[in-house]
């Protein structure tokens, strides 16, 4: 019997022993149930932040990306030289020429701009400078800038005919009438500009044509021309020049485009047989002997570089902008 006894108590604590352990084991996965899904729900609550902070931060970029509309640095200003005509109609319509302590108009053009002598080296200095401001002939305008609308106003052909757009200037073309009448093949190109067929190459080119003459009837003549002056209207003078020596084989043409100034001096001299000039004559200058003829309207395009976020201009802001009132992209309104 006492072996019996000892045998029972024996499997007795054995059977605690069991019965403590599978409650201990219990307890440990119990335990680490919710240590795990402690963790779950830390790590999402930390993703849930991470996201939330994420969709801040690019609200805030968005914000401030919508409110960068305007450049924080210093204006560089670029001109045509001095005897240009784009630059003459310029300063002019743009406020720029004003009256100075005598009394007498005076272009104001601020003293450290950079000068550019051809339509082309503006828009090269333009393109290259993220900071620069300049002005070309819209015919001339191309995708390596980027065109301002002023006073809200694109420059566009429709908003120039229209009157809308206020910097506009003709193209115009000058010669001593004895000089041209002594030069039949001269007399013949004006009169091949004036006609449908030249004015529908002026529209074609983007520039504003003027009330053409009718037809042009090719008259076999025979000779060589001269022109000298606008680099604005250089380049509208070139495709013309080319459709006509097409329909006049046997004509000759030099066109040397060297500024307004240039070209009407040029005239006046009897240096060239036709003037090109991007701004109407002074009175001295027509009393000089010239005679003025208008082939085309054009604007003039206030560009800017590409990567500059501005899109509109007032006349009040480019007039100070080139006069040194305004120095800096962030005084625009």
């Amino acid at each position: 019997m006492t072996t019996r006894k000892i045998t029972l108590s024996a499997a007795a604590l054995l059977m605690a022993a069991a019965f403590a352990g599978c409650s201990g084991n219990t307890t440990s996965a119990s335990s680490n149930s919710s240590s795990a899904a402690e963790a779950g729900s830390s790590a999402a609550d930390t993703s849930a932040a991470d996201t939330s902070a994420a969709d801040s931060s690019a609200a805030d970029s968005t914000a401030s990306d919508s409110t960068a509309s305007k450049l924080d640095t210093d204006i560089t200003v670029v001109s045509r030289e001095d005897g240009s005509g784009t630059r003459g109609a310029f300063v002019e319509l743009m406020g720029i020429e004003q009256k100075n302590e005598a009394g007498e108009k005076e272009d104001m053009t601020r003293g450290d701009a950079e000068i550019s002598n051809s339509t082309n080296g503006v828009m090269m200095s333009v393109a290259g400078n993220v900071d620069a401001i300049g002005y070309i002939s819209l015919g001339s305008l191309n995708d390596t800038v980027k065109a301002l609308d002023v006073n809200g106003v694109e420059c566009s052909v429709a908003d120039i005919k229209s009157g809308d757009y206020v910097v506009a200037r003709p193209f115009n073309v000058c010669y001593q009438q004895a000089k041209l009448d002594g030069n039949a093949a001269a007399k013949d190109l004006i009169a091949f500009i004036e006609s449908d067929d030249g004015q529908k190459i002026i529209a074609d080119n983007g520039y504003i044509a003027i009330d053409s003459t009718g037809a042009y009837a090719p008259s076999g003549v025979t000779g060589a021309i001269s022109l000298n002056g606008s680099t604005s209207v250089g380049p509208i003078m070139e495709k013309l020049c080319e459709a006509y020596k097409a329909l006049n084989p046997d004509v000759s043409i030099d066109i040397q485009q060297t500024g307004s100034g240039a070209g009407i001096t040029s005239a006046t001299e009897g240096t060239c047989d036709i003037g090109m000039s991007s701004r109407e004559l002074k009175q001295e200058e027509l009393d000089a002997g010239l005679t003025e003829m208008k082939i085309a309207d054009d604007g003039i395009a206030v560009i800017v570089n590409l990567e500059n976020p501005i899109e509109n201009i007032t006349s009040d802001e480019v007039m100070k902008i080139y006069t040194g009132e305004i120095n800096n992209w962030s005084e625009l309104g």
